[in-house]
């Protein structure tokens, strides 16, 4: 696919950038909380809270049933890629816990099942990505220290990077969800992909104050008298998606308007997907919204190193003594899990046994 940025054309191998940043919306605490922190918006948008959204993996089923068994096949093959509730345990103390999370306000997500919720409940400590979003006004300080990871600081603006058609795209993309795009003209097209690649209801919700399900578990412990531990912050979070391309991050803002309506069915099988737990097939599913299902091997290995991989490290290693006192119950994005380089093959490395609860 060839698209246009300005007066260039760029060939894109689909659906490799937009795959890339599905997966970073819906699992970088980051992009939810900017969405809550820097956007407002209007009463007309967050008035429309319908979802709409239907299942791909059914449709493809029914429709490519050779290309749904591979689907599966590869998710089959995911180590750990089935579950989002774990134990964890260490000979000498307590067992802890580890919730897959998704940065999102939908109530089927906000509803812990029984056994998680008493683990909640039940725990000393909670942990999970970063605590500052438990305050708005330290969220935004934290993001504001560095502008330029945010915002263009060149005189450069959006516009100025699009085609006209792309910049019509845009600009109705963020119509319907009350964000005038002057308002954002000058944010860096990673930013303005974190609004755009979300469906209708989830920014109304969030416009509504609801909480998506890290701030609900972690104001609950607070509430709870109970402590509240970060595993990074989001500025360690902001950098890691500075750090890759402007190119990279155009091709996927561009690759997210072009997907239109059909956002919503993806967010939809994703939703399905983690309240299945079935997180091996995100990807896979990802990967069935192009035609060709093939994704760019270089941005892929640059994406899957810094911010995946990176911060898996970051994570386990921060977790650690705080897991080796026991009675914790710890929530990171559901995609930080599975994986031979994921949270729960990092913790076993570190000597804790981590098992799947269902």
């Amino acid at each position: 696919m060839t698209i246009s940025i300005g007066h260039r054309s760029l060939h894109i191998a689909s659906p490799g950038n937009l795959l890339l940043w599905l997966i970073a919306v819906f699992h970088m605490l980051l992009a939810a909380t900017l969405i809550a922190v820097l956007f407002s918006v209007s009463s007309a948008a967050a008035a429309d809270a319908s979802c709409t959204g239907r299942n791909i993996l059914t449709d493809l089923k029914q429709r490519d049933p050779i290309r749904y068994a591979e689907a599966v096949k590869e998710a089959d093959a995911v180590p750990n890629g089935k579950g989002i509730f774990w134990k964890i345990e260490k000979p000498g103390v307590n067992p802890s816990w580890l919730l897959g999370s998704m940065h999102v306000t939908d109530p089927r997500v906000l509803t812990l099942p029984p056994r998680t919720q008493a683990a909640h409940d039940a725990a000393d400590t909670v942990v999970i990505e970063s605590d500052e979003i438990l305050d708005e006004k330290k969220a935004s300080a934290a993001l504001l220290m560095k502008p330029d990871l945010m915002m263009f600081t060149d005189g450069t603006t959006i516009e100025k990077l699009l085609s006209h058609d792309d910049y019509v795209r845009l600009e109705e993309g963020l119509k319907q969800r009350g964000i005038p795009l002057a308002a954002v003209s000058r944010m860096r097209p990673w930013m303005i992909s974190s609004v755009v690649a979300l469906p209708g209801c989830e920014m109304a919700r969030k416009a509504k104050g609801v909480q998506f399900l890290d701030q609900k578990i972690a104001a609950d412990a607070v509430a709870e008298g109970k402590q509240v531990k970060g595993l990074e912050t989001l500025a360690e979070q902001l950098q890691a998606m500075a750090e890759l391309p402007t190119e990279f991050h155009m091709k996927s803002l561009i690759e997210t308007l072009a997907l239109g309506s059909k956002m919503n069915d993806v967010v939809e099988t994703m939703t399905d997907l983690y309240l299945s737990g079935d997180i091996g097939m995100t990807i896979p599913m990802l990967k069935t919204v192009s035609p060709d299902g093939k994704d760019e091997d270089s941005d892929y290995a640059a994406f899957e190193q810094r911010i995946i991989l990176d911060r898996n490290k970051v994570m386990a290693e921060r977790a650690a003594p705080i897991l080796a006192n026991g009675n914790v119950f710890m929530a990171v994005g559901a995609l930080h899990l599975p994986g031979e380089g994921g949270v729960i093959e990092l913790l076993r490395k570190q000597g804790f046994t981590v098992t799947a609860v269902n």
